[in-house]
């Protein structure tokens, strides 16, 4: 038998998968998309080390001297506003490989395990072979944001906002009334009423999104319900 007749192209298409070729090709796929699930998920837990980190070393460094201006507490939001964006667009690429594999888990290794043969979904290989075609992300940047704000950022910004009201009232000298603290808030020329409407303004957003991720059915799924339920995130 010459080279070309043993390693002819038209044997593999033409060849059908025996039952083992099959389960090992869904292992290794299992196995290839854990790995990937894996690594998006520790580049989320950087992000949000960064930013916990950033927001610690602000506050420490505005607190350690009274005549600091407590702006830059406000202005550290937008720097974590750029952690939270960057972890977003991480986060919709982790859902793409987490949903993969656990469809894989709900209707390969779950029939296995119960020897029961039946996938729960019937067309969970159209999509998942749908999805490494043309792969699709299952989550738009606005629910991403959302859900990033009510599990970690929230929180951070909070932090931020209560270390700028005790800032503004203890600096440069513990205020004793209610118009001495607003007189703190002012910068130079900037009364303290503009900035306060842009601090709360801006937290006012947050908790939108932080809202916004509970209230909506679509974006209400965590981490652990997974965002394959709903079949429409699949298809193009």
């Amino acid at each position: 038998m010459t080279t070309k007749e043993r390693f002819d192209p038209t044997d593999f298409e033409a060849a059908p998968l025996t039952r083992s070729e099959y389960i090992q090709t869904l292992i290794h796929f299992y196995r290839g998309e854990v790995s990937r699930s894996s690594i998006w998920r520790q580049r989320l837990d950087n992000t949000t080390n960064w930013a916990v980190v950033t927001t610690a070393a602000i506050i420490t460094f505005t607190f350690s001297d009274p005549f600091r201006t407590h702006v830059l507490l406000l202005l550290s939001n937008f720097v974590i506003l750029g952690f939270l964006i960057i972890e977003a667009r991480r986060f919709r690429f982790f859902s793409v490989y987490r949903a993969r594999v656990r469809m894989l888990e709900e209707n390969f290794i779950l029939p296995i395990v119960t020897r029961n043969l039946t996938s729960p979904k019937h067309d969970w290989r159209e999509l998942v072979a749908m999805d490494l075609d043309v792969p699709k992300f299952k989550l738009t940047e606005l629910e991403s944001m959302a859900l990033r704000v009510r599990y970690n950022y929230y929180w951070v910004f909070s932090a931020i906002g209560l270390s700028w009201l005790l800032k503004t009232w203890l600096h440069p000298e513990p205020a004793s009334r209610l118009d001495q603290w607003y007189a703190h808030m002012g910068v130079g020329a900037v009364p303290g009423w503009v900035v306060l409407s842009v601090g709360l303004l801006f937290f006012f957003a947050m908790s939108l999104l932080f809202l916004m991720a509970g209230r909506v059915p679509v974006i209400s799924e965590d981490e652990i319900h997974g965002f394959e339920t709903d079949r429409s995130h699949w298809k193009l």
